[in-house]
Order: C-alpha cells, then structure tokens, then sequence
C-alpha cells in the first residue's frame, strides 16, 4: 500500500505576532514528499488537501496516517476531500523521526487514569515466546479477537527467531470478553512498566489511542518489580516489540483476546 504519513501543526515564526502553520507529509520510508507553510488566514482543509493533491498529481495515496490529536480533525476532512481513507495511529516512525530532526516538540503525554475496577481480571504475569514462535503459536487458534499487523511480525522487523519476546497474560475470569472487548476499542500500543524511584514497586501502564494512558494494575512487590525491569530489558533486544493475551483462566485452552504490541516512539 502506498502511505503517507501526514502532519499539520502551529511552529514558531520569525515574526512573533504572526502564527505559521506547517504542512508536513512522508512516505513510511521517510522520503519527504510534502512540505508548506501558510499563514494562519489560510490554515484549513482546503488549504491542505490542494497543497497534498498538488504533489500527489494522479496517484493519491492509499491510506493517510496521522499521529496529533490537534491535526486529526482538519486531515479528517482533508480525507474526505481527497477521497482517502484516514487512519490515526501512533505508528508513524518515519514521520515522528523527520519532525525530530526539526526540532519540532513531541505530544506531552496525560497522567494515567485508572481503569475501571469492573474490567480487570482475576490475576496476571509476565511471559516470553520466542520470535519465531510468536504468531505460529496463536494463528489457528479459535481467537475471538487477534490483532497481528503484519508491520509487527518478528521477521517483518528482521527479530532473530531465538530472541524472547515478552508479553502480558491477563486471565480475566468472568470479565474476559469484556475486557478483551474494551482493549480492542480502546486501540492497544503498548505495556510500559513504570517504576517507582526505589524501584522495588511500580506499575503497568497501557498505552492506547493517540494520548490515552491507563494503569493496568500497580504493585509493590520486590518480585514482582524485578519481572517487571526483566521484561524492560527483554523489550530493549526486541526492538520493544511485546504482546497482550487475555485469557479467562490459566488453563491454557481457551484464548479471548491477542493483541501485538510495540513501544510507542
């Protein structure tokens, strides 16, 4: 598929009494394909969508991805313009890499809020599966929900197949579909284990959406808080590649939910 990555945000100006918007656009491959500045007067949908149709000519791209919040409203419309599909996601590296190099600022991140007590499970722990076991192992099983992008699987990212990737069981008892159900919706990123300064206790929290953070569960165990810095290290040489798995019980027959996961850069 042919993907742009899109942004389109206020930058700093010269002139500090004029405010200056910038149209930025790349291919996942990080080839810059679109790069505007207009004026405040002229910053809308219409704006955008002649700047992107103008470089794009006869072959518009197949799908836009787009990472701001701030942005997301007006590239909505800037899709429904151009008649392309618009999909927000964090999972623009190409396009956040290019804004580095700018010097442009990334999104300040919200505290975590707490999930709600009627969602979580009866128990988890951390688990590893070799890369080159990790989607052969729950390919043919009867997954009610499986959320496996192809730009995730172990050898699209060149992960030797030895290397353990570490993940998550949540075994949700009787809250295991709606659990898994509210996963799905709330659009998976990532599980980031947040220590504490002493770092003998902590927490999970999930990253999800465009900004949504959540806290999963915390704790203040030395055991549990040594996992939880091995599965940091484990994330370090997966190229922070993990996974999510809800299961009703520990049983190991039957599976509610699979979700691959990567930490968000």
């Amino acid at each position: 598929m042919n993907i742009w990555q899109v942004d389109f945000y206020k930058r700093p100006s010269p002139n500090d009494s004029e405010v200056v918007w910038e149209l930025l656009a790349c291919d996942r491959a990080g080839t810059v394909i679109c790069n505007e500045t207009c004026p405040q007067s002229q910053a809308n949908a219409q704006w955008v969508a002649a700047q992107l149709q103008q470089v794009a000519g006869n072959t518009l791209p197949d799908c836009i991805q787009v990472f701001r919040p701030q942005s997301l409203g007006i590239l909505t419309l800037v899709g429904e313009q151009l008649n392309v599909p618009i999909e927000a996601t964090r999972r623009t590296l190409a396009l956040k890499r290019e804004l580095e190099k700018r010097g442009e600022i990334q999104l300040k991140k919200p505290p975590p809020q707490a999930l709600p007590d009627r969602l979580w499970g009866d128990s988890w722990r951390f688990v590893t599966l070799p890369a080159g076991e990790l989607i052969e192992t729950f390919r043919d099983r009867a997954i009610p929900i499986l959320h496996t992008p192809e730009d995730l699987n172990p050898l699209t990212l060149g992960i030797a197949s030895a290397t353990p990737i570490p993940g998550i069981i949540i075994y949700g008892g009787r809250q295991s579909m709606q659990l898994a159900r509210w996963l799905q919706e709330a659009q998976p990123v990532a599980i980031n284990y947040i220590p504490t300064v002493a770092e003998e206790s902590g927490g999970l929290v999930l990253e999800a959406g465009l900004v949504d953070r959540w806290i999963l569960v915390t704790f203040e165990d030395r055991d549990v808080a040594q996992a939880a810095q091995g599965y940091n290290q484990r994330l370090k040489a997966s190229q922070g590649l993990h996974f999510c798995l809800v299961q009703p019980d520990d049983s190991g027959i039957t599976d509610t939910g699979f979700w691959l996961l990567q930490e968000d850069r």
